[in-house]
């Protein structure tokens, strides 16, 4: 394999990834290189095996691994080049790449434009700080995951799942469906962390209890896991004395959200949005670093993996027109600034000069709001919800509107009637 010449160089070759790659190569890009740590293709889609893919994407239903085999076959039929078991050890601001491998040992990559594509991880229990002993017994969701779907072992017997985001609510239907004794979905919201949909085909559809406003308090045992402490939480989110009951386990499933895998960004020098915790983008997925792109979820957790391949084929299509171009002239920024209940704005920053798709979270859950963006958007929602993304497409011609020298656009949410 030649490592000269290199149009795009994609890391991680997950929903985002082989997404990137794809659409770079139909953009023209004729030197297109997938780095992947894994032996396969498909990031975390293969371990995925319930269905709820690509209903948006292919207007189908699909589980994990259909989808990933979507995106497999068409790398291969554009002939785009793959490094698997391949780990990126650094990215300077050069656009330099450092790898390993067994078959070649260290290479060096210099491409002329690079997509970020390495998604996220899990919250740990260290990041949780809970009280307690340090027993076998305790998984994150994901590792549960591959654990029964991948590698056919049953973690336990008996779970409390704490946190009801998408993967420990499905974990919670899996494990119920493999026989396992699920105690309940401890949850420190007044809501669940995850899609509706979720709460209903896999908590509500199979009987298990969800115990809103509650947290794990203490955790029981020596060798393994036998107790857990359970206790009501206030306004502050802070256990109420009194409320404490201790539910017996053996296991204790971790479920309390994702974080993007941005250490490679950080050597890059990659500008991160502390609020999301991925790199701060434009509309072109282009980051402060000239010929550095990223997609998916390594810029913000998305709540569909639709949506995680869309935003990666503008980071494609982008890497691929640079390359190809080479015009690394940087347009007039507009940021955008949250407003009124808004926690986060993906892109950050737009040119107002292509059309953009706005990626938006809210703090709270509200009720009868007008969602506002600038004076050139508003729609009315029923109710809006932290663990559901908000997506605004604008087109060129609605930015038109925009005051030619404006350097910051707001978006809020406003109260309705």
């Amino acid at each position: 394999m030649k490592f000269s010449d290199i149009d795009v160089a994609v890391i991680g070759s997950g929903p985002a990834g082989m997404a990137a790659a794809i659409k770079a190569k139909e953009e023209g890009a004729e030197h297109v290189l997938i780095l992947e740590r894994q032996e396969q293709l498909g990031g975390l889609l293969h371990q995925c095996v319930h269905n709820g893919f690509g209903l948006f994407y292919f207007g189908q239903d699909l589980t994990g691994p259909e989808y990933a085999h979507r995106f497999v076959e068409k790398v291969r039929d554009l002939g785009i080049e793959t490094l698997l078991e391949t780990m990126v050890t650094k990215v300077s601001g050069d656009r330099k790449i450092t790898a390993v491998n067994s078959h070649e040992g260290t290479i060096h990559l210099q491409p002329k434009s690079i997509v970020l594509a390495m998604g996220c991880r899990e919250r740990s229990r260290g990041q949780l700080s809970i009280p307690g002993t340090r027993p076998a017994g305790i998984f994150t969701a994901g590792t549960a995951q591959r654990l029964v779907n991948v590698e056919g072992f049953i973690p336990g017997e008996k779970v409390v799942i704490l946190g009801s985001g998408d993967i420990g609510m499905i974990m919670a239907r899996r494990l119920s469906l493999e026989g396992v004794e699920v105690k309940a979905v401890i949850e420190i919201l007044p809501y669940v962390g995850g899609l509706i949909r979720n709460e209903v085909q896999c908590l509500h559809d199979f009987d298990i209890p969800l115990l809103l406003e509650h947290t794990v308090t203490q955790i029981h045992g020596e060798q393994r896991v036998d107790a857990v402490t359970i206790a009501k939480v206030d306004k502050d989110k802070r256990p109420v004395d009194g409320t404490e009951q201790n539910i017996e386990c053996d296991t204790l499933l971790l479920s309390v959200g994702l974080i993007p895998e941005n250490e490679l960004s950080r050597m890059a020098g990659v500008a991160l949005d502390p609020l999301v915790g991925g790199p701060v983008v434009d509309e072109r997925r282009e980051t402060n670093i000239p010929g550095i792109f990223a997609g998916g979820n390594v810029v913000h957790v998305h709540d569909l993996v639709d949506d995680v391949s869309w935003e990666a084929e503008i980071a494609g299509a982008w890497a691929a027109r640079l390359a190809q171009k080479g015009d690394h002239e940087k347009k007039g920024k507009i940021a955008l600034r949250a407003g009124r209940n808004i926690r986060s704005i993906v892109p950050q920053t737009i040119s107002g000069q292509n059309d953009v798709t706005f990626y938006i979270r809210v703090k709270e859950m509200e009720e009868k709001v007008q969602l506002r963006v600038g004076d050139i958007y508003h729609r009315a929602f029923r109710v809006v919800k932290p663990s559901e993304m908000i997506k605004v497409n604008l087109l060129q011609k609605d930015l038109k509107k925009l005051k030619e020298k404006i350097t910051e656009l707001n978006v809020e949410c406003e109260r309705g009637e």
